[in-house]
């Protein structure tokens, strides 16, 4: 039972931090001026991305009887609110944009990392989580170049 509620901890705490992803990326859409098209449809198809995980992960709580968290973090609902500062000092930069999604990005990476870290977690899970922060460094370093790429 210990071994359960931890195994759905971990999960709730990814699904969070999904939730985060997701409300982090349309905040940074509202902030990119009209013409940045391909990085709108990119930050679109990183919530998508998000959603899928939530769903998969939901799946397994689910599967465990227990509620699925629907919420956001803390530290996420800190960070979106600085967020709202820094805009109102930056007009809303691509590149500041993007630096912040890149910090977005590091904390779900890390949060996937301390999951994968636990020596509970089931193997089957441990699968599932493996391949979504490999999709997720992937989408790291896709934002890190881009913003390497604007000045």
């Amino acid at each position: 039972m210990e071994n359960t509620q931890a195994t759905v901890q971990i999960l709730n705490d990814l699904i969070q931090i999904n939730n985060d992803r997701i409300e982090g990326y349309q905040r940074a859409s509202k902030d990119l001026k009209d013409g940045d098209i391909e990085l709108k449809s990119l930050f679109t198809r990183l919530i998508g991305q998000s959603q899928g995980y939530k769903l998969a992960l939901g799946t397994e709580v689910s599967a465990f009887g227990k509620d699925i968290e629907t919420g956001t973090t803390t530290g996420g609902k800190i960070h979106r609110v600085w967020l709202d500062v820094k805009a109102a000092f930056t007009g809303h930069d691509t590149h500041d944009v993007l630096e912040e999604c890149e910090f977005g990005e590091d904390a779900i990476l890390k949060a996937y990392r301390t999951a994968l870290e636990d020596e509970n977690l089931p193997a089957y899970l441990r699968e599932t989580i493996s391949q979504q922060e490999s999709e997720l460094l992937d989408a790291h370093d896709e934002i890190k170049a881009l913003r390497d790429s604007v000045h």
